[in-house]
């Protein structure tokens, strides 16, 4: 009786789960997520890789770097660390034995992993629809299931850009302001008062405040629909001169991403940074975690923190199917939000491409996270 009582309590560990929110965290013995496909190995290992380095080298960063917040007291910052390195050995042992990879393999998932049902915040999710002026997005946030979460997808967005300014191209992605280079985050903080970065509203930069005194380096110009494109999604892939470069969000007004209102409402602005490739999660600019399409999920850092490789699995035909991904990219819409995850798909150049490549892809989908068996 002890020994069945031990072990039921063992498969509903739910360190958080506060009755009508809905949201729990619990040990799942038998998890059913069907085909595990839509993803390459080597670029899982890749994003892992990755991600552990970041949670090795940045322990300082007390925001991100800690075993999960909510999830349960027997997760440690190593044990996620053990799990992505267990990633990276199987791929590179698959490879090496010139064999299919094992990481596509349900069993030896199954048999490798624990894994850590994710029921969603409803509570919250309810809330937010209620105050939200997106009817599509009221209905999207009311419509979430009791067992799964929100699976929305974000891309990079591929556009064209200017080197100069134009009639056409009119709109800049800024460096940060002249006041403020040289200084860390931590000093830029405690002078905000003083600085440039502080001072705007996004309305106030596009109607030309930063142009006006040349408070700030353009990077790079583009038309005022693709800039709040880049502000919503953090990254610009922009093809300019007939060369693709990448910018990616540095650092911000200070004003918080409002999920109720549209992206051309949002007062937050967004200063960048030309970067060599997509890059996720960091603490600072350096520190980010260079991430890959298909296997990144932007969410709840925060709460979660940084580096939980994630399962998610949905219906796909008349089929189950699966896929993994790193939690490695986070945005203004994850602060107090668990019921939602960000699958990173690819780089496109409007809303017809993505749908078209992406439109088999549900709206909701069970998720677990997932820790190496010790």
């Amino acid at each position: 009786m002890k020994i069945k009582s031990a072990l039921l309590a063992l498969l509903s560990l739910n360190v958080f789960s506060p009755g009508a929110l809905g949201l729990s965290f619990s040990l799942e013995s038998q998890p059913e997520f069907g085909q595990l496909k839509g993803f390459k190995g080597s670029e899982l290992c890749q994003v892992a890789e990755n991600t552990k380095r970041y949670l090795q080298e940045q322990v300082q960063d007390v925001f991100a770097v800690h075993p999960g917040k909510i999830i349960n007291d027997k997760i440690t910052v190593q044990k996620v660390q053990d799990t992505l390195a267990f990633i990276c050995r199987t791929y590179r042992e698959d490879v090496r034995a010139k064999r299919h990879s094992r990481l596509h393999d349900s069993a030896f998932v199954r048999q490798h992993f624990e894994f850590v049902r994710w029921l969603p915040d409803k509570k919250t999710a309810t809330e937010i629809a209620g105050k939200s002026t997106n009817a599509a997005k009221s209905r999207m946030l009311n419509d979430i299931p009791d067992k799964e979460i929100f699976l929305t997808k974000y891309y990079t967005k591929l556009l064209d850009g200017s080197p100069v300014k134009t009639e056409l191209y009119n709109q800049a992605l800024y460096a940060l302001p002249y006041d403020e280079k040289g200084l860390t985050l931590a000093q830029a903080q405690q002078q905000q008062g003083a600085l440039t970065r502080f001072r705007y509203t996004r309305q106030q930069i596009i109607a030309g405040a930063l142009l006006k005194d040349k408070l700030a380096q353009p990077l790079v110009w583009l038309t005022e629909e693709a800039l709040h494109d880049v502000l919503l999604q953090g990254t610009g892939v922009l093809k300019v001169d007939g060369k693709i470069r990448y910018f990616n969000v540095h650092r911000n007004n200070g004003i918080d991403y409002d999920y109720s209102i549209g992206k051309r409402e949002q007062a937050r602005y967004w200063y960048f940074i030309e970067t060599p490739e997509i890059m996720g999660y960091g603490h600072d600019q350096p520190s980010k975690i260079a991430i890959k399409p298909q296997v990144t999920f932007a969410g709840n850092i925060a709460d979660l923190g940084v580096g939980k490789l994630v399962l998610v699995s949905y219906r796909e035909g008349d089929r189950q199917v699966g896929r993994l991904g790193v939690l490695a990219d986070q945005g203004g819409a994850f602060d107090n939000n668990l019921f939602q995850l960000d699958l990173l798909v690819d780089s496109y150049r409007g809303w017809s491409d993505y749908h078209k490549a992406n439109g088999h892809l549900p709206d909701y989908a069970s998720a677990w996270i997932l820790l190496l068996k010790q």
